[in-house]
C-alpha cells in the first residue's frame, strides 16, 4: 500500500516516513534508510508538514525523520553517521525540548539501537467528505448545441468576428422581410 501511495505522490514525505518504518520492522535496513532520506528531502527544509488539511491528523517533524534515520543507521552499524544525524536533529528540534535526543545520543555512544518514530497507530488518511465528492467527473463544457444563422444561405463555419466582411451580405433578402 505504501508503494502505491508513494508511486501516486512521490513528494509525500509521510508516505516515505511510514514505509521506512515498515522496512525497519521487516529488517530491510538499507531500504528504510533510503526512505527516511527521501522523507527528509521532501520536507523541503521545512521544520514540519501538517497533514491535517489532507485528512491525516498528524504533523511530521523534521527532527522525527532524522531520529528515525539515525535508528536505521544504528541497525546498519553506522554509529558515527547516526551520531552526526542526531546532532543534525538537535538543530531541527524546538528549543528546550531536546531531552529525547540527548538520551538518543547517549544510546548511540553506547552502541545501543534506537526505536524509530512512527505515525501514531490508528491514524489513517481520511479526506473530508466534500473533497471526496469532488472526485466525480464534471462536464464543464456542457452539451453541444447547434446554432443556425439568421442569414439565409449562410455557409460560414467559425467564429463570427473572424468572418470575412462582404458588402451587403448581412442585409436580409426581400423574401426574408415578407
Amino acid at each position: 500500500a505504501f508503494d502505491k501511495t508513494v508511486a501516486k505522490d512521490n513528494s509525500l514525505a509521510v508516505g516515505f516516513f511510514q514505509r521506512g518504518f515498515v522496512y525497519l520492522q521487516l529488517e530491510m535496513y538499507e531500504e528504510a534508510l533510503s526512505d527516511y532520506h527521501m522523507a527528509f528531502s521532501h520536507l523541503r527544509k521545512n521544520p514540519f508538514i501538517d497533514y491535517k488539511q489532507l485528512g491525516l491528523r498528524h504533523i511530521l517533524y523534521a527532527w522525527e525523520v532524522l531520529y528515525s534515520t539515525a535508528a536505521a543507521q544504528c541497525r546498519l552499524q553506522q554509529w558515527q553517521e547516526a551520531r552526526v544525524t542526531l546532532d543534525k536533529a538537535v538543530v531541527w528540534r524546538p528549543e528546550g525540548r531536546t531531552a529525547i535526543l540527548n538520551l538518543a545520543l547517549e544510546r548511540v555512544q553506547d552502541h545501543l539501537f534506537l526505536e524509530p518514530m512512527q505515525v501514531p497507530l490508528g491514524e489513517f488518511f481520511r479526506p473530508r467528505k466534500k473533497e471526496v465528492e469532488q472526485l466525480d467527473s464534471k462536464d464543464f463544457l456542457g452539451k453541444p448545441k447547434v446554432i443556425s444563422s439568421i442569414i439565409p444561405n449562410d455557409e460560414y463555419i467559425g467564429f463570427e468576428p473572424l468572418r470575412p466582411q462582404k458588402q451587403g451580405f448581412y442585409e436580409p433578402s426581400v423574401d426574408a422581410l415578407r
